[in-house]
């Protein structure tokens, strides 16, 4: 066992790319510091610029023509399919929303019901007792004519006792006048 590190392969090649990058970073470098590079690129971009817009032109003309979709086709398909995604999720919140609603009134009118079936119930019982309370009524003016008679019959019973008892009265004074001219006549 030796203190030698085994051959790595990986390393040796890390190594090397490593190089090639550096070279190839200067040939790039010292090539692109070049001012007639510089304008020759300038002119290429702009030409292939233009050719492209030429190409997409003529590609949509023909896509127009052969009734296929384009890039922008597909793209506004693409933002008006979110949009429609977002207007359904609005509408289906509102929904939720509309049910929920419809849910808490039905329980508010469920409890309102409730409310009316107690309120007709206790309208029933008031009305019956109602009834009674008339015919009680009746029966008190009718109980109240019979005193008044009563009151009526017992105060010319008071009239006739008070004539009974001067009858009476006078009678007792009759008797005793009977009695004194009857004693009165024998004493003689």
């Amino acid at each position: 066992m030796s203190g030698k590190k085994p051959y790595d392969p990986f390393e040796s090649f890390h190594k090397l790319s490593l190089l090639w990058e550096k070279q190839i970073n200067d040939f790039i470098y010292h090539w692109t510091d070049n001012k007639d590079f510089i304008k020759m690129s300038n002119t290429g971009t702009e030409i292939n610029s233009r050719y492209l817009e030429t190409f997409k032109k003529n590609q949509e003309a023909l896509a127009g023509v052969l009734n296929l979709p384009t890039k922008n086709d597909i793209a506004n398909v693409a933002t008006l399919t979110v949009q429609a995604e977002e207007k359904i999720e609005a509408l289906e919140e509102q929904i939720w929303d509309l049910q929920d609603t419809m849910k808490s009134q039905n329980k508010e009118i469920e409890s309102v019901v409730e409310i009316s079936k107690e309120i007709i119930k206790l309208t029933k019982q008031l009305k019956t007792e109602l009834v009674k309370t008339k015919k009680e009524q009746i029966e008190t003016k009718e109980l109240k004519a019979e005193l008044q008679e009563m009151k009526f019959e017992l105060m010319k019973l008071t009239n006739f006792k008070e004539e009974f008892e001067s009858i009476k009265g006078l009678l007792e004074k009759n008797k005793e006048v009977v009695r004194e001219l009857a004693g009165s006549g024998t004493a003689k």
